[in-house]
């Protein structure tokens, strides 16, 4: 089953159970994921699917960070049942020791030793990890590694 198809059984069956944050959520990805579509007139891969909902996962992180600062308890709840419910559609996130190890096996594969070199490293590790880590992460992982 295509995620594209999960996505549309999952929503028929939060709208069967009457799950809000579900069926919400949902939809907001099936219609992003539709908007594209219809702007570049193609049909996503799994892979551009992926993309979108670690777009979204993003933004809310950020979001729950914003709300926690801004002391709306209500509101970080909200977005943490979101990420929960992103998260049921990427693949297996990757533990922060795992992106270590492929950061490290990769600055000693180019052979990079200072922090000018940051960007080459960023974009070599980025599409080994695209989708199952989030790049903020990674970005803090290569700092700690060139320091």
């Amino acid at each position: 089953m295509s995620l594209k198809e999960r996505l549309t059984n999952d929503l028929k069956e939060a709208m069967k159970t009457k799950d809000q944050l579900r069926k919400n959520v949902i939809t907001l990805i099936r219609s992003e994921i539709k908007q594209i579509e219809v702007d570049k007139r193609v049909e996503l891969e799994e892979q551009d699917i992926i993309e979108i909902i670690s777009r979204q996962l993003k933004q809310r992180k950020d979001a729950a960070e914003e709300f926690e600062k801004g002391g709306r308890q209500d509101l970080v709840e909200q977005t943490q049942g979101e990420i929960a419910v992103l998260l049921q559609y990427l693949p297996q996130q990757l533990s922060e020791e795992e992106v270590t190890s492929i950061v490290e096996e990769t600055i000693s594969e180019m052979g990079v030793n200072s922090m000018k070199e940051m960007g080459k490293v960023m974009a070599a590790v980025l599409p080994k990890v695209k989708g199952r880590a989030d790049g903020k992460t990674v970005n803090q992982i290569v700092k700690q590694q060139l320091q």
